[in-house]
């Protein structure tokens, strides 16, 4: 075998800076041509795969006796099981789709391609998350640990309908940052290994801080307004503002700073280094 044929083998190096760049608007070409049906029904599973981590993390912060600190942090990590699904098995993330600002720059997706899969995944994002909120609510998942998961859900919700504006417009920004990092490592891993391990801390990171993600929230809010509807939190701060129009407050908030963190803060970014021409 020639040192030539030897370099030509597959390797189970992670990809370079560069490299990610390259494969992230290769891929974002594809994601843009995708028929409608398949990127919607994607998008519904990576709502899901988000609102199981979500899941995840309500029913860990559901036990009261851990200290804030270690809250914090291993909720975090549990919640990464919901980009460990979207990375590993396949689906289409709206957040994560803000990367696709590299292939856009490139003149490779026009905004026609653009914003049809940002629109169509945001909506199949939401459908899937409502649900699996429908599927908990169901199941009674609400009920454990003495209904106190249900109180839970509600204080996870009202927490994120009483900032300002601003403050949800920038948590939103930080947020996408975070998520699109994990997802560039995840494009540079090569094994199943490589993209868990690389998440877990830009992930884990945001969750902690109390970062504002688009999709999650596709799932805390709702399921909270239900929780508050049924009697439950009652006498918690912003419990009452849980209804379409707080909802929609958010979401609208959150998902403008998603873009701006993800597509112009991340995407555009490493596209200026990596790809464009001086």
């Amino acid at each position: 075998m020639t040192v030539r044929d030897s370099k030509e083998l597959p390797t189970t190096e992670c990809l370079a800076p560069a490299q990610i760049e390259a494969k992230v608007e290769v891929v974002a070409v594809t994601k843009a041509a995708m028929p409608l049906g398949k990127m919607f029904v994607l998008a519904m599973l990576a709502g899901a795969f988000i609102a199981f981590g979500g899941l995840y993390f309500t029913v860990f912060l559901s036990d009261t006796a851990l200290s804030w600190g270690p809250q914090r942090v291993v909720g975090g990590l549990v919640f990464c099981l919901g980009l460990v699904l979207v990375l590993v098995c396949g689906a289409e993330l709206f957040t994560g789709n803000s990367l696709m600002a590299c292939a856009f720059a490139s003149n490779k997706i026009d905004v026609r391609g653009l914003l049809r899969n940002w629109v169509v995944v945001w909506l199949g994002n939401f459908a899937g998350a409502l649900i699996v909120a429908a599927l908990v609510y169901f199941a009674g998942i609400y009920k454990l640990n003495g209904e106190e998961v249900a109180n839970t859900m509600v204080s996870i919700a009202a927490g994120k309908v009483t900032p300002d504006p601003s403050t949800l417009f920038f948590r939103g920004v930080l947020c996408n940052v975070f998520v699109c990092l994990a997802v560039w490592i995840g494009f540079a891993g090569k094994t199943v290994t490589d993209k868990v391990v690389g998440i877990l801390l830009p992930i884990s990171g945001f969750v902690a801080c109390g970062f504002e993600h688009c999709v999650a929230n596709m799932y805390f809010l709702p399921i909270g307004a239900v929780m508050a509807a049924g009697g439950y939190g009652a006498d918690i701060t912003g419990a009452v503002s849980l209804n379409v129009v707080g909802i929609a407050y958010n979401l609208f908030l959150v998902t403008l700073g998603n873009i701006v963190g993800g597509a112009i803060l991340v995407a555009l970014a490493y596209w200026f280094v990596y790809h464009k021409q001086q």
